[in-house]
């Protein structure tokens, strides 16, 4: 009877602690890998295809934002990829709804549209970003990365770069 006792016990512990994990990484905050080298230097500075996934940063995405599309010019966001909604993409905020965006390739003023948002890799040579795909509905948005939190060396806060370092006019 004792067995069947720890038994019940730990499931009942097992199932909770499992069903609060689920609930805080849909709502509040997850850690999610960085691939790839888009947004080399500020996540993964040293992309090694030989390294794999022992170099790749993991990063603390917040979610709370999401609540009311809170977002800044330099924050740096996951979203979902507009061509495949499987595809998770970590890039930079440049432009928020509503401003007119000066683009580096071919000099034109864009204007994003109302609930989107102008998004970048920070190395330009490397990122499918919105020079690939334009202006990215802010409800593909899943979180703003805050932290790095993984390899140990490299923890801390995401820095958004100065005002003047953007494209945005």
């Amino acid at each position: 009877m004792g067995s069947s006792s720890f038994l019940w016990n730990f499931t009942k512990k097992f199932v909770t602690f499992g069903l609060i994990t689920v609930t805080v990484s849909d709502r509040y905050v997850t850690v999610v890998p960085v691939r790839g080298g888009s947004m080399s230097p500020t996540l993964n500075p040293k992309t090694s295809s030989s390294a794999g996934n022992f170099s790749d940063d993991y990063v603390l995405v917040e979610k709370i934002c999401l609540d009311k599309y809170k977002f800044s010019h330099g924050d740096v966001v996951v979203f979902s990829s507009p061509l495949n909604h499987k595809e998770r993409h970590i890039k930079r905020i440049v432009a928020l709804p509503g401003e007119w965006f000066g683009s580096r390739q071919n000099y034109d003023v864009l204007k994003v549209p109302e609930g989107h948002c102008w998004i970048e890799g920070d190395n330009a040579a490397a990122s499918m970003d919105s020079k690939s795909f334009g202006p990215i509905p802010l409800g593909l948005i899943r979180g703003r990365v805050t932290h790095v939190v993984w390899p140990p060396h490299r923890m801390g806060a995401i820095q958004s770069p100065p005002r003047e370092g953007l494209s945005s006019l």
